[in-house]
């Protein structure tokens, strides 16, 4: 008996993994950017700690907000691409079966076969053939704001509680660098979790999410001191 033939596509995973990673990302970085700033500043535990809850909030909501209007109207482009599709099917069937025989011809069918090709996909499904093929729109990859928001103001919540737990159990005199330390590791940590996911190079990932994030919180924190010592 001829073994089944299994293949594994991440492809379905696009529209989650990138919400979710965007948002533990930008948890973790502006929440310990946020906290290390004002700690350059001169701040006490307690406003780190106010300061950390109103990024976290803030953040969340913001990150929500933007993921659902971003991916709505992505939404609203593809239903407005399908509804006129729609119409051109039923005014003008010919044309528009005319147009799935060039795409075809154009990837390499015979004119013959890409002509019984455009006919039998029309007749079993008419508009997703021409969502897929002539406009680019696929199931996996279609936009779903609601999903996308949650992924989002999710996991940035749960990458800023990470700087805000920090504050809670390390000294203070440890603590700047106790949070650039757990902030780079959970990073680093990130980074090679959603490139293997994606089923890219988990050292590439790592190393790029931890570089940007250092940035940010170097810059940052290096705000804060000069803002802080100049009042």
């Amino acid at each position: 008996m001829r073994a089944r033939h299994m293949e594994r596509h991440r492809s379905d995973r696009i529209g989650w993994v990138r919400a979710a990673v965007m948002g533990a990302n930008d948890g973790i970085v502006s929440t310990a950017s946020l906290i290390l700033g004002v700690a350059a500043a001169g701040a006490l535990r307690h406003d780190l700690l106010i300061a950390g809850l109103a990024g976290l909030v803030a953040g969340a909501m913001s990150m929500a907000a933007g993921e659902y209007v971003s991916v709505s109207s992505q939404s609203d482009i593809e239903e407005a691409d399908l509804k006129r599709e729609r119409h051109e099917l039923a005014t003008d069937a010919v044309a528009e079966n005319a147009e799935l025989v060039g795409i075809y011809v154009k990837r390499g069918l015979e004119p013959g076969l890409a002509q019984q090709v455009a006919d039998q996909l029309t007749a079993h499904d008419a508009i997703g053939a021409h969502a897929r093929d002539e406009l680019g729109i696929h199931d996996l990859a279609r936009a779903r704001p609601v999903q996308a928001a949650l992924a989002s103001a999710g996991t940035f919540s749960i990458g800023a509680a990470l700087p805000l737990l920090t504050i809670l159990v390390v000294p203070v005199a440890h603590l700047k660098p106790s949070i650039v330390a757990a902030s780079l590791g959970c990073l680093v940590l990130l980074g090679a979790v959603a490139a293997r996911v994606g089923g890219a190079k988990s050292g590439v990932g790592a190393l790029r999410v931890a570089f940007w994030g250092a940035l940010a919180m170097a810059i940052t924190y290096g705000v804060g001191a000069l803002f802080g010592s100049a009042l």
